[in-house]
């Protein structure tokens, strides 16, 4: 391992430069470069495939709100808390959402001068192949490392990233 602190480097790193942190396992990345390489791969595949199933107007950035989307609709403050993002980055993917034809913005029946966020047939059929497309990679996953690993890494994987008040 080499010590990179006098160019700047921050501590210590892998041979091929990448910082590690001392309570990792020798030659795996930390936490968050896993995290992320799981992340980008999963949305990559996600949504090429919803692409190639005719929503090819839609971005990873969507699926924040797209995730967090109830069938009957829900407010935006619930979406981005849920999505644990700002409300304001939120209203601007409902907005983009709204002009794609994803969302419509609807009175709230309990609260009038509240808007609901409402999925729209197309939401609904990208919601629908959205969650097939899941299962499969989901299913891949399981049959790489076996069920009961995938099922128990989903676990603690919900462990680690759930919010505290959860």
């Amino acid at each position: 391992m080499k010590d990179d602190r006098d160019r700047g480097g921050g501590g210590p790193r892998t041979e091929d430069g990448m910082p590690r942190s001392e309570c990792q396992e020798e030659d795996l990345p930390d936490l968050g470069v896993l995290a992320a390489r799981l992340l980008f791969d999963f949305q990559g595949e996600l949504f090429a495939a919803l692409a190639e199933q005719g929503h090819s107007e839609l971005r990873p950035r969507h699926g924040a709100v797209l995730a967090h989307l109830d069938r009957e609709g829900g407010r935006a403050t619930d979406i981005a808390r849920r999505a644990r993002r700002h409300k304001q980055v939120i209203g601007k993917l409902i907005d983009e959402l709204e002009a794609l034809g994803y969302v419509e913005r609807r009175p709230d029946p309990d609260d009038r001068r509240a808007k609901l966020i409402v999925p729209t047939r197309r939401a609904l059929d990208q919601m629908e192949r959205g969650a097939a497309l899941i299962a499969e990679i989901e299913r891949r996953h399981a049959e790489a490392v076996g069920p009961e690993a995938f099922a128990e890494f989903k676990r603690v994987f919900h462990r680690i990233s759930r919010p505290p008040q959860e």
